[in-house]
């Protein structure tokens, strides 16, 4: 068995490092008399028809048989009110610097009594989809929110009797199995955003006050990723593909934001030229051992914005969040999309979108491709040095976009720094830092930056970015010297001049190059110094802005 979900009696003990009052708070109310466990994806999807506020569509849902749902399903749509994204200032995690223990063992014992009054659903789903990695999964949601508890069921894979015999016979680790406790009627004065609660050594979550989906996903993800480099592997938020070419393969991942374009590179077809293989485009881990990758998740939870309701891939949506619907020219109920309604809309779309799907790579990555809004590098930078390779995702620049619920007065046009593009690590920084750089280290591991946002005022287009990836998996990319900054190489690419002539040009490079440098500087105090960085990556940094002057 791969996580561990039952106990001896005598391994029931304060002893046991498995146990915390945290995973037996959250666990205990799984078994409580208001909860009904809801086994598979038919009774689930007749819970979230009758769901209050729940619109059942004219539009039929593909592939019905091989998802395990009525052959009459319909794509059905829940909306939120004001927040359509997930709120960061509401994330609170256990053994982090300044959370007091205490405190929140008293604010969740309060929230699980309130709970009681109510009807909950339970579900389980596997978490991680190649015996290599594998994590049972417990959700817990009240009634009125089957919409959201079907969509959880679909997004990943549900417990069913094959995938849990292939669980059964999947890597064993000693971790708890996840158990998520989601309650989006809570309120407390104390946190009027909500509380999203981690015990991440424990795998326990508790989601509070917050009901847009993509909470759960992601704090189901955050525990998963903590579990996986715990126990040797690599945690990536981004998107895994393989080119195969007729003398080779090409297995590359590019690591994104939300809105960063990482959902269209990963799922680009390229004008069917290849023959490309999809592993996810948001969730996988990397095996350190031997380079191999798994998905997390077998359905996409994508933005609808770029999706008019006429692209083929609209026929594979299972769910769809914060949307319209209206009525087509036969009378019958369609979906909004392109985020007329609001920001930020989204969908489960189902496996089958991607006919060359695959949950698992053996292949080692050929190359990462950092993607970031950073308006003083041009489309493709190329970096040769491992180091260099992992300061540069350490310091990934982008912009926030309507994917996040921003609480404060933020401007959403600055850049920011969101290492490795992944704002839900729970363990610190540095981890993520040495593993990364071993990767290109020790696999050889070739490294790229894609700016997917303005380079000096001119936007970079999709075409631009998949035209320059093309070339890289060709091998017909010809970098030259990108100025004085050894290490570093640009792709050319028509109407993108780089001009190390140009004074203001490289005082805005440098300046951005400073904000990295500051950053890193900062993880020595911010957090009593838990995400402190080896001082080589300032020492390379300060290296990069000094050949800039």
């Amino acid at each position: 068995m791969a996580t561990v979900g039952t106990f001896s009696h005598g391994d029931i003990t304060p002893d046991n490092k498995l146990f915390s009052s945290f995973k037996t708070l959250v666990e205990s109310a799984f078994y409580g008399n208001n909860v009904e466990l809801v086994a598979d994806l038919k009774t689930a999807y007749e819970l979230a028809k009758t769901a209050p506020g729940a619109v059942v569509t004219d539009m039929p849902v593909a592939h019905t048989e091989d998802l395990a749902l009525p052959a009459d399903a319909k794509v059905i749509v829940f909306n939120d009110g004001k927040v359509t994204g997930r709120t960061a200032a509401a994330r609170r995690v256990i053994g982090q610097p300044g959370i007091e223990k205490t405190l929140y063992e008293g604010v969740l014992r309060d929230a699980l009594l309130q709970g009681t009054h109510k009807k909950f659903y339970r579900g389980e789903v596997v978490v991680g989809l190649d015996r290599d990695f594998m994590v049972k999964a417990h959700v817990l949601l009240p009634e009125h929110y089957e919409t959201n508890f079907y969509s959880y069921l679909l997004n990943f894979q549900i417990a069913t009797k094959e995938w849990l015999s292939d669980y059964q016979n999947s890597k064993a680790y000693p971790e708890n199995d996840i158990f998520l406790y989601v309650d989006p009627d809570w309120r407390h004065p104390d946190f009027p955003h909500g509380l999203a609660l981690f015990d991440p050594e424990h795998n326990v979550a508790a989601v509070l006050g917050l009901n847009y989906f993509g909470e759960m996903k992601k704090a189901t993800l955050t525990l998963a990723w903590a579990t996986a480099h715990r126990n040797g592997y690599v945690a990536c938020h981004g998107g895994m593909k393989q080119y195969q070419l007729p003398d080779k393969k090409f297995t590359m991942a590019a690591f994104g934001l939300s809105g960063s374009g990482k959902s269209t590179i990963t799922l680009a077809k390229h004008g069917d030229k290849y023959q490309v293989k999809v592993l996810h485009d948001d969730a996988f881990v990397i095996n350190k051992e031997d380079g191999s990758t798994t998905a997390l998740e077998p359905a996409y939870f994508d933005k609808t914005q770029d999706y008019p309701l006429t692209d083929p891939a609209v026929a594979y949506f299972i769910t769809c969040q914060n949307v319209g619907v209206t009525l087509d020219d036969e009378g019958k109920k369609v979906i909004v999309t392109q985020d007329i309604r609001n920001g930020n809309g989204r969908t489960v779309k189902s496996r089958y979108v991607t006919p060359n799907r695959v949950d698992h790579l053996r292949s080692a990555i050929d190359a990462i491709f950092w993607i970031m809004k950073d308006d003083s590098l041009p489309p493709v930078v190329k970096l040769d040095d491992p180091t260099l390779a992992a300061v540069f995702g350490l310091t990934l620049a982008t912009k926030r976009t309507t994917a996040e619920n921003v609480v404060g007065n933020v401007d959403m046009d600055k850049l920011v720094i969101e290492p490795y593009a992944n704002p839900f690590r729970v363990y610190p920084l540095g981890q993520d830092f040495a593993d990364f750089k071993d990767l290109f280290e020790q696999n050889h591991t070739a490294c790229y930056i894609l700016n997917t946002g303005f380079y000096k005022g001119k936007k970079v287009k999709p075409a631009d970015t998949l035209g320059s990836i093309e070339k890289i998996v060709e091998n017909a990319a010809e970098f030259v010297p990108f100025g004085p900054l050894k290490g570093m190489s640009y792709l050319p690419v028509a109407g993108f001049d780089v001009d190390f002539d140009d004074p203001e040009y490289v005082a805005a490079l440098r300046t951005r190059m400073q904000s990295r440098l500051d950053f890193i500087l900062e993880q020595k105090t911010a957090m009593a110094g838990y995400n402190a960085l080896p001082e080589e990556a300032a020492e390379l940094m300060q290296k990069v802005i000094n050949d800039l002057t």
